[in-house]
């Protein structure tokens, strides 16, 4: 079998990291603005999810051609954890302390064991 091309492994990554971005706006993005009437908030999130969706639905579509699903979820969930981390530094002004990087780490790790394969014993 031959490997993947590289750009059918990163653009399911670039896509996922797009949907990441309009995902965080739309769930955390109000809250810059609270004053704002909560059906506002709803209203304005949904409209930032479809295009979330627009990018999350297709990664995971191309990306399961070369990654397993558990994988696809699992990268995802790494680029939340990124997307996020600077979203509420930069956008909230709510910097991420030790512990929380020190919690990351440890689910950095738990993703390393999702992609390690491994090698077969030999009698």
């Amino acid at each position: 079998m031959h490997p993947a091309p590289m750009t059918a492994r990163l653009l399911p990554l670039l896509l996922l990291l797009g949907s990441n971005i309009f995902m965080t706006f739309a769930w955390y993005g109000h809250l810059k603005y609270k004053s704002s009437p909560l059906i506002v908030a709803i209203l304005a999130s949904w409209g930032i999810a479809f295009f979330e969706y627009t990018l999350m639905v297709p990664a995971n579509r191309l990306g399961s051609s070369v990654y397993t699903v558990v994988q696809l979820k699992t990268i995802q969930e790494i680029l939340t954890l990124v997307v996020f981390a600077g979203f509420s530094a930069w956008y909230l002004g709510q910097p991420l302390k030790w512990n929380h990087y020190a919690a990351f780490a440890l689910i950095v790790g738990a993703a390393f064991l999702m992609f390690y394969e491994p090698a077969a014993a030999t009698a």
